[in-house]
C-alpha cells in the first residue's frame, strides 16, 4: 500500500507542477508590431517581407495575413493576448492598392436564431418518416 501511495503522489506533485508553467503558442505568421506596412509597394515586397499569405482571395485579389498569441497557464486558464488581421488589396498591375489592419480581440459575439423554415411542400407520415428509404425504386419506362 505504502509503494501504491508514493506512486500517487509523485504523480500529484507532477501534475500540480507541470499545470503551473505558463506558455505562450503563436499562430499565423509572427509579424513585427514596429512593421511599417505603408512601405510596401507591390506584391513582390508584401511576399517577401511577410511570406506567404495565409489565405489568398481569388475574386477581390486580396492577401490575408493572421496572427495570434496565446498565453497558456494550465487547462483552466488560457488568455488570448493579441489577435490580428493585415489584409492587402492589389491593383490589376500588382501594385498595393491598400491594406487594412484589423484587431479581432474586440470581437462580437453573435447570437445564432434557432429557428427553421417549415417546409410545406414534403409533408410526411409517420410511417413515411421510418420506412421511407426501404423497398425498390419503380423502374422507369424510358429507354435510350
Amino acid at each position: 500500500m505504502k509503494k501504491y501511495s508514493k506512486v500517487i503522489i509523485f504523480i500529484l506533485t507532477l501534475f500540480i507542477t507541470l499545470s503551473c508553467v505558463e506558455t505562450k503558442t503563436y499562430s499565423g505568421k509572427i509579424i513585427d508590431e514596429n512593421f511599417k506596412y505603408d512601405s510596401l509597394l507591390n506584391k513582390n515586397q508584401v511576399t517577401s517581407k511577410l511570406g506567404q499569405p495565409n489565405f489568398i482571395d481569388p475574386i477581390e485579389n486580396k492577401y490575408y495575413y493572421y496572427f495570434e498569441k496565446r498565453i497558456d497557464k494550465h487547462f483552466f486558464n488560457s488568455k488570448l493576448e493579441k489577435r490580428e488581421m493585415i489584409v492587402f488589396n492589389f491593383e490589376e498591375n500588382e501594385n498595393v492598392k491598400s491594406f487594412n489592419q484589423y484587431n479581432l480581440n474586440q470581437e462580437q459575439h453573435i447570437n445564432f436564431i434557432n429557428d427553421k423554415t417549415k417546409n410545406n411542400l414534403v409533408e410526411r407520415g409517420l410511417i413515411e418518416k421510418i420506412f421511407g428509404g426501404i423497398g425498390r425504386k419503380p423502374l422507369s419506362n424510358t429507354s435510350p
